[in-house]
C-alpha cells in the first residue's frame, strides 16, 4: 500500500530538477577541437555565463562555442583580469551570487573557460566562491585543450622529455627577473605566457643568450591570425595577449 501511495505522489508531485554548474573549458580558439564532453553540455545547458574583460566587449570564449550557445540565455561576466587595479572579492563575489540566482531557478548552468579550467583559469576563482558561500551547489568541471598543448602539437614541440621539468610561468615584467629564468636551468622546458608588451626586450635578450632560434613563438592560437613558429622570425615590437614561448633550456 506505501509503495502505492508513493508512486502516486510521484505522479501527482514529481521532483523538481536540480539545477547545476558546469565549468566547460572550450579550448584556446578552434571549435573543432572542443572535447565530446563539452558539445555535450552546452547543448544541456539553458544559460551561458561567458567571461569579458569589459562592458561590451567580445569573448573569445563565447565565440568559440557560438553555434551551440545560439538559442540559449547568454550572460557575459567581466573578469578584468589584465587591469592591475580591480577589487577581485567583489568580482568573483558578485559572480557567484549571478550564477547561483540561475542555478537557483533549477536550471542548468554553463560557465565558459578559455583553454583548460587548471591552467590561469579564473574559473577557478568564481569555482571557490560558490563551493566557500553555496556548497550545496552541484559543480562539474570539463578539462578542455590548453593552449601549451595546441602550440607544441603545431610547432613539432615535445613538451618535455624523460627527466625534464616544465615550468609553465607568465612572463616577468623586469628584465633581470626574466634573465633569472636561465641561471642554473638545466634540462628545463620554459612556457612563458602572457608575453604581450613584453616581446621586444624578451626577444632582445633570447638574441644576446642565443636561444631565440630554438623558441616556439605561439600567437592568437585557433584563431584567425595564427602564429606558430621561430621566435626569430616574427616581427611585429609586440604580441597580443594571446601569446606563449616555449624554449627548452640544456641538451636537446
Amino acid at each position: 500500500m506505501l509503495k502505492i501511495f508513493i508512486f502516486i505522489k510521484q505522479l501527482i508531485f514529481p521532483k523538481r530538477a536540480l539545477g547545476s554548474l558546469t565549468i566547460i573549458a572550450v579550448g584556446p580558439g578552434d571549435s573543432s577541437l572542443l572535447t565530446i564532453e563539452a558539445t555535450k553540455a552546452l547543448k544541456k545547458s539553458k544559460v551561458i555565463f561567458y567571461p569579458t574583460s569589459g562592458e561590451g566587449k567580445d569573448s573569445y570564449s563565447a565565440q568559440i562555442v557560438n553555434k551551440f550557445i545560439k538559442n540559449k540565455k547568454q550572460i557575459p561576466l567581466i573578469f578584468p583580469m589584465g587591469q592591475k587595479d580591480y577589487d577581485s572579492e567583489f568580482i568573483w563575489g558578485n559572480g557567484a551570487k549571478t550564477i547561483v540566482d540561475y542555478i537557483n531557478k533549477n536550471l542548468p548552468v554553463a560557465l565558459l573557460c578559455l583553454g583548460d579550467t587548471s591552467i590561469y583559469a579564473s574559473s577557478f576563482y568564481l569555482k571557490k566562491e560558490i563551493k566557500k558561500n553555496y556548497p550545496q551547489i552541484k559543480i562539474t568541471t570539463l578539462p578542455g585543450i590548453s593552449s601549451l598543448s595546441l602550440a607544441a602539437a603545431l610547432g613539432d614541440f615535445q613538451l618535455v622529455k624523460k627527466g625534464e621539468n616544465l615550468n609553465i610561468i607568465e612572463c616577468p615584467d623586469d628584465k633581470n627577473q626574466f634573465l633569472n629564468l636561465f641561471t642554473k636551468q638545466t634540462k628545463t622546458v620554459l612556457a612563458i605566457m602572457k608575453v604581450g608588451k613584453r616581446w621586444e626586450w624578451v626577444k632582445n635578450v633570447l638574441e644576446e643568450k642565443k636561444i631565440l632560434r630554438k623558441a616556439i613563438l605561439a600567437v592568437n592560437l585557433g584563431m584567425e591570425n595564427q602564429y606558430i613558429g621561430d621566435a626569430s622570425e616574427y616581427y611585429a615590437r609586440e604580441l597580443p595577449y594571446f601569446s606563449l614561448i616555449l624554449l627548452r633550456i640544456g641538451p636537446e
